[in-house]
């Protein structure tokens, strides 16, 4: 049985899960897993900061109010944010990133992950920005370094869509995919279908918790954006920036455009796909699409998410899932851990 020391920087809902998880199931996962995580420390813009190279209790970590400064409250903690100090001197030999991700440079998210590789730790994300930004170079880093760089989470978290592809599609020869990639605007849209306006139904996707209190990236299409990056590139061998994919969202349809569609047998959906041609080249774009009700991702409805891969022998092949929640992401964490477990037992 192997312990790694673990830190997290970040402390939203994800790795807020991941604690969680640790608190609940860190015996099970010595008979099933053969490993165990032992939280060295925590850092978080609004939360501060705390450092333990013992170890810290998860389950005090998960329970802690989400309030200004909060880390101050224990012992050793801190009202700062030392992000540096926390990935650089905590001992940790993972570091488990999940915080905001910004869409233009994937920054601080991803000089964090360079920090922790270059200091030859391992590192899990969820983060879309480093991946879809600057995956190439992150990747490099890692295998001069020794390290693994584990992103499972960045696509549609805890549903395995990456590493399925991967390991289960080998000879299949994945020609495109089509994706329903943001729960939000496919909740929006599912809410529209029952009658509500689009403004309505993103109001009812904020009070849920789907959207944020600035829903654009969600229903402009930018985050699917990101993510058809992300698996255009590792599924596909593109070598897409996110200003090759053309995107639009949701926004200009009407109520009047989801009836008709309905009279017709079709529903509307936000789509990301990426098509290679027959030379090679990688094609890909965010747009809003009538699919018929006999498509295999029209009948996702919701905040589920659901990938379809187009091969070459076995035809579409269809994954669906949870695409967003705090245990679901914190579980896609896990995931990425196991893996790392899985390629250092090797050595």
């Amino acid at each position: 049985m192997t312990e790694y020391k673990i830190a997290l920087v970040g402390f939203g809902g994800v790795n807020r899960g991941l604690a969680q998880l640790i608190a609940e199931r860190n015996q099970s996962w010595r008979k099933e897993l053969g490993l165990s995580l032992k939280i060295v420390g925590v850092t978080d813009l609004f939360l501060g900061s705390i450092m333990a190279r013992d170890g810290l209790d998860a389950a005090e970590l998960a329970k802690l109010p989400s309030s200004k400064g909060a880390f101050a409250q224990l012992p050793g903690g801190s009202a700062e944010a030392f992000n540096e100090t926390i990935i650089k001197q905590s001992g940790a030999d993972i570091i488990a990133e999940a915080t905001f991700t910004n869409p233009v440079d994937g920054e601080p998210a991803t000089t964090f992950c360079r920090w922790a590789l270059e200091g030859g730790k391992h590192v899990v994300t969820t983060n879309k920005g480093p991946i879809a930004l600057h995956a190439d170079e992150l990747k490099a880093l890692a295998k001069r370094n020794g390290v693994c760089f584990e992103y499972e989470g960045s696509v549609m978290s805890g549903t395995p869509v990456i590493r399925m592809a991967r390991e289960t599609l080998p000879g299949a020869v994945i020609t495109g995919f089509e994706g329903i990639l943001n729960g939000t605007s496919n909740y929006v849209l599912t809410r529209m279908e029952e009658g509500l306006s689009f403004a309505d139904a993103v109001r009812k996707a904020q009070e849920l918790g789907y959207a944020e209190a600035d829903p654009t990236a969600d229903v402009e299409g930018h985050d699917v954006r990101l993510k058809v990056v992300i698996l255009a590139n590792e599924l596909l061998d593109a070598k897409l920036t996110v200003n090759d994919v053309n995107c639009s969202g949701i926004t200009s349809l009407s109520p009047a455009d989801i009836e008709r569609a309905q009279q017709s047998g079709e529903r509307w959906k936000l789509i990301g796909s990426a098509t290679r041609n027959a030379a090679g080249a990688v094609s890909a774009s965010v747009e809003a699409r009538l699919l018929d009700n006999s498509h295999p991702l029209a009948g996702i409805s919701g905040a589920t998410n659901a990938v379809s891969f187009n091969t070459e022998l076995l035809g579409a092949v269809t994954v669906s899932g949870p695409g967003a929640g705090r245990i679901e992401t914190a579980f896609a964490l896990l995931s990425d851990i196991v893996a790392i477990h899985k390629s250092v037992s090797k050595k």
